[in-house]
């Protein structure tokens, strides 16, 4: 057998796929909603450890670290958020592994040797963006619109406070966690589809000051209107797609001879 054959040529009737599509689903939701119970039982713990960046202004600020909620179900719907989102990026592992059970029966063997470093490359680079929203960006973003407050003037000035609402926050945060970690498959989208053939190197190199102005146009609709947080996002989408362009001249597939069979 080469590896150009699969590994069973015999093929599943339309019922068996679906019987094994049905199997996957169970698996998946099985999976998320162990996963959704775990993360509501932790869900304080959860938008506390989200929340750390803004306490942690503050209390260098030196004010106390505190969120309202103006509504008598907002918190608990607060808290019902945090779960999904906790659950969705704890069971996506296991939502990915029965995606591929599911896919691999219908690949060549090179198909899925060359697929297995994409995936693993998948969440690693997810991570790796979200750290860097989490870690690095929140707290410069958090300073710079902390900055604004006034404080109470003894001569009857206005004094400007925040007062953030556990909704709002979690939004705000969720949104950029995920932008982050989105925008960081960039490298593993553009080199998958160079290593499919979709795109050569040579037209990523072509479309380079497209790609950065495409950046800055995707920073400025995601990010939040400071300059801070959109340079955050857009400096490292162009690094990203400078270091797209180098992993796929190690994927590119050859150029077949002429004279070739």
């Amino acid at each position: 057998m080469t590896d150009t054959d699969s590994i069973n040529d015999t093929p599943m009737p339309l019922l068996e796929h679906l019987v094994e599509l049905r199997k996957r689903l169970i698996w998946s939701i099985v999976t998320f909603v162990i996963a959704f119970a775990i993360c509501y039982h932790f869900s304080g713990e959860i938008y506390r450890f989200l929340a750390a960046p803004l306490g942690n202004i503050m209390r260098k600020n030196g004010e106390q670290p505190h969120l309202i909620y103006t509504a008598l179900y907002e918190a608990f719907f607060t808290y019902i958020r945090v779960a999904v989102f906790g659950a969705t990026c704890l069971s996506f592992p296991m939502i990915a592994i029965q995606a591929w059970i599911f896919i691999a029966p219908g690949l060549y063997r090179s198909e899925k040797r060359a697929f297995a470093p994409f995936l693993i490359a998948t969440p690693i680079m997810f991570l790796i963006g979200a750290a860097l929203a989490y870690y690095v960006v929140f707290p410069y973003a958090w300073q710079f619109f902390l900055s604004f407050q006034t404080p109470q003037n003894t001569d009857g000035g206005m004094q400007i406070e925040l007062q953030a609402k556990v909704s709002e926050y979690l939004t705000l945060v969720t949104k950029m966690i995920l932008a982050f970690g989105v925008c960081f498959e960039l490298p593993v989208i553009l080199t998958l589809l160079v290593r499919v053939g979709l795109l050569s190197v040579a037209q990523l190199k072509r479309f380079r000051r497209y790609a950065v102005v495409a950046s800055f146009a995707v920073a400025a609709v995601i990010a939040p209107p400071d300059a801070i947080t959109m340079l955050s996002l857009a400096i490292p989408l162009v690094a990203l797609y400078e270091i797209s362009i180098l992993t796929a001249r190690f994927v590119e597939p050859k150029p077949m001879a002429a004279d070739e069979d």
